[in-house]
């Protein structure tokens, strides 16, 4: 080696080491924040958050409702991507908010408090496949001051895919007038249901069998990693149709189920998957009264979708504030549900994703990251002008949302990315 080349490194590491102390007076380089953190700055400067919070506007005084299936883990995070003190209550039958093997709570929680940090938290669990709970959940907590209130969890058959239901009407009556003072904002994911949701009026192929497309009947069920597939059908009425799964693989039926009367006119199917085989949903008329429904794939994806109208309860209310999903370009994500689906324009507006986590290595994705963002932004406002009604704090999110595609309100971004106006 010559000379000049053995002293090379010697000189990079001097003139790097020069430059070093012309920034830092004891010569020591201060150590670069971590990759999760410096994503965190970033998209919270994107929000505009920061300046918010530079303002000292940091949601001081609401309370924000975290409704949810999944917080294991949530004790370890107290202090730290969650507050210091939050408040707490399980509707489960057992009373259990960590009874799901989940953090998807945990994660919407941490993303709320990295917008309003100031702001009180409330989590809150209700047991599966009871609407009755998740109604005592919503007045538990608006009972306990909850101003907001995000839900990232989706229950297709909870209404009729428009809005419209008896958990939808109480829903609204529990939240209040949006005009008057006692008024709750409710959040909700638009759903990740695009790609796996057909609506559509029933079609008499022959022999009673539904046509999804062109005269086709079956409509394929790909399931994921062998979990467990909801098929779940619902209509605005009582239909004459049952919903029938079958296994492609052995020729027969799995289940069948037809659309219940009563308050819910829905039909769902549930079923453990075999690794390997294949499946398949038909819809056919057991009577004359026939009719528009929805059908949505929860656990699986669908051979013959539709994306529009595919927003499930509690999105579809027109009491909803409802979140859809958009990459980091503005673009719809392929998985974020779209409008139509009530009588207010939905998705009312959309949120970018990931959002960085810091408990975790991945980040926080879907519609579920979404709704939990427009919430935190919602605190920011509403603690900075407390005489404001629900309503009038909807539109001001409504109204400073950046416009994506087509000018207006449209059924795939809604108003717009949401984000905030100089404080």
């Amino acid at each position: 080696m010559t000379p000049r080349r053995a002293l090379a490194p010697c000189l990079r590491f001097v003139l790097f080491f020069g430059i070093v102390s012309l920034f830092c007076p004891d010569g020591r380089a201060e150590p670069a924040a971590p990759w999760p953190v410096r994503q965190r700055a970033r998209h919270l400067e994107q929000l505009g958050v920061a300046r918010w919070h530079a303002a000292g506007q940091r949601g001081r005084g609401l309370k924000i409702a975290v409704l949810d299936s999944g917080f294991a883990g949530y004790r370890d995070q107290i202090g730290k991507t969650l507050p210091a003190r939050v408040a707490i209550r399980s509707f489960r039958w057992d009373g259990d908010l960590e009874a799901k093997d989940s953090q998807h709570g945990v994660l919407c929680a941490e993303a709320v408090h990295a917008l309003a940090p100031d702001a009180e938290l409330l989590l809150v669990n209700w047991e599966p496949q009871h609407p009755g709970q998740f109604l005592d959940a919503v007045r538990w907590a608006v009972k306990e001051g909850a101003r907001i209130v995000t839900c990232s969890i989706i229950m297709p058959t909870w209404s009729d895919g428009e809005g419209g239901g008896p958990v939808h009407a109480e829903l609204i009556r529990l939240l209040g007038e949006d005009s008057g003072p006692a008024g709750v904002l409710f959040f909700a994911c638009a759903g990740n249901t695009a790609d796996r949701h057909w609506r559509g009026t029933f079609t008499d192929a022959g022999g009673g069998w539904h046509s999804w497309e062109e005269r086709c009947t079956d409509n394929t069920i790909l399931p994921w990693h062998n979990g467990r597939v909801s098929v779940e059908l619902c209509a605005r009425q009582e239909l004459d149709l049952e919903l029938c799964v079958d296994d492609t693989t052995l020729g027969r039926e799995v289940r069948h189920s037809r659309v219940a009367s009563g308050d819910y006119h829905c039909a769902v199917v549930r079923f453990d998957p075999m690794s390997g085989h294949g499946y398949r949903a038909r819809v056919r008329a057991t009577g004359s009264r026939t009719g528009p429904f929805h059908l949505f794939v929860l656990g699986g994806a669908l051979g013959c979708a539709r994306s529009g109208g595919s927003i499930p309860f509690p999105g579809d209310g027109p009491e909803v504030v409802t979140v859809g999903a958009v990459d980091a370009a503005g673009c719809r994500a392929s998985y974020s549900s779209c409008g139509p689906n009530s009588s207010r324009p939905k998705p009312d507006l959309v949120a970018r994703v990931p959002f960085p986590s810091l408990f975790r290595p991945r980040p926080f994705t879907g519609t579920s990251a979404a709704a939990p963002q427009a919430a935190g932004l919602a605190a920011l406002l509403w603690a900075h002008h407390p005489d404001w009604t629900a309503d009038r704090v909807r539109q001001a999110l409504c109204a400073s949302a950046l416009d994506l595609g087509p000018r207006g309100h449209d059924w795939e971004t809604g108003h717009g990315l949401v984000r905030l106006p100089a404080p």
